[in-house]
């Protein structure tokens, strides 16, 4: 059995607050622990399982907040910035199932913990085929254009009630529930981790429970930005749309397209959010 692990931060045990999520914010140093000790009680209970390979992939911000010092030396792990597939980087048709490990609820989501889609300030919201989505939509998705379906997500409440909204009765667990955007109730992560683990032995030992989310090609990525700035930057790309003043849109048939594109919009997107910021 080969297993595709996918690590975000902001549904990680134990963390509420923006500066954690950030290289040199207060706290960050921490996460990136609490991070890794959450993967590995996925990568754990896959090996325990019989898994022969585990691939993991940071899949938060720069790529580069798992401590490879301290990731179950059995895995192999992908990371580092600029990934073309991003959050789904070393994902191929020769996995039987991927794992979504410390992922959080989409853009506006009430009660969820860090609550946004792909980009916390410069994205307003996310459709695809003109359905509203987040990032375990996007990366569902793009996993069942390869023929793997999604056996697990954990993360925040909101989050996991957003996989079971996207996937039908895929397993989740929730390691805390936010009562507001920078606020939860958290479960302690040595706990956390042990219920981790644990959802991970029943979704593998079940594969009647793993979904695919299908969505017919072509594939139409339409996103609100927040500023007409980075929409107009974006819109530059040849067979991008710019349908609305802060709005870019973009069709295809093959879903790596879409991928790789929000990929190089988050890069735009950063570095003209970053030049006004005070303008959002």
């Amino acid at each position: 059995m080969k297993i595709f692990v996918s690590v975000d931060m902001e549904g990680v045990s134990g963390l509420t607050d923006p500066e954690e999520m950030r290289a040199g914010g207060r706290g960050y140093e921490r996460g990136c622990e609490l991070m890794t000790a959450d993967a590995n009680a996925a990568v754990r209970a896959a090996f325990d399982a019989g898994a022969d390979e585990v691939l993991v992939t940071d899949s938060h911000g720069s790529g580069k907040n798992l401590r490879a010092d301290l990731i179950d030396e059995r895995c192999t792990l992908f990371r580092g910035p600029y990934k073309p597939m991003r959050m789904a980087e070393g994902l191929d048709p020769s996995f039987d199932v991927a794992l979504y490990i410390g992922y959080h609820a989409r853009a506006g989501t009430a009660h969820g913990v860090l609550n946004h889609t792909w980009m916390g300030n410069e994205i307003r919201d996310v459709h695809l085929n003109g359905e509203v989505a987040g990032e375990i939509l996007l990366m569902a998705a793009y996993a069942a254009t390869l023929g793997v379906p999604v056996g697990l997500v954990a993360g925040d409440q909101a989050a996991c009630d957003e996989a079971r909204e996207v996937l039908g009765e895929v397993g989740t667990v929730a390691v805390k529930r936010g009562s507001d955007r920078y606020a939860a109730e958290v479960i302690p992560p040595a706990r956390a981790q042990r219920l981790i683990y644990d959802a991970t032995a029943r979704a593998l030992a079940d594969r009647g429970s793993w979904r695919l989310r299908e969505v017919g090609a072509p594939y139409t990525l339409a996103v609100e930005w927040s500023s007409t700035a980075i929409a107009q930057s974006c819109a530059v790309i040849p067979g991008v749309k710019l349908p609305e003043p802060r709005t870019t849109e973009f069709t295809t048939s093959d879903y790596t397209e879409i991928v790789g594109l929000l990929g190089v919009w988050a890069t735009i997107a950063g570095d003209v959010g970053c030049t006004g910021r005070h303008y959002g």
